[in-house]
């Protein structure tokens, strides 16, 4: 398991970072560490899951990744 930081743009309030959490929680390989206003910190199955996903789960809840590190 890999730690990534995602940073995200866009999110302003508790209903953001709900809605972040249950979609990077419905990719398998990915276990959530915490989701805050402004960022995502996730461990992620490294043969599974590639940024490109994460990138598109975040774009599922309406926000989109400015780096993920």
């Amino acid at each position: 398991m890999k730690h990534v930081t995602i940073d995200i743009e866009g999110m302003t309030c508790g209903h953001c970072v709900m809605s972040v959490r249950n979609e990077l929680g419905r990719l398998e390989g990915v276990t959530i560490r915490s989701v805050k206003i402004g960022s995502a910190e996730v461990e992620v199955n490294e043969t599974t899951v590639q940024d490109q996903m994460l990138q598109n789960a975040v774009a599922e809840a309406g926000y989109a990744v400015k780096a993920i590190h």
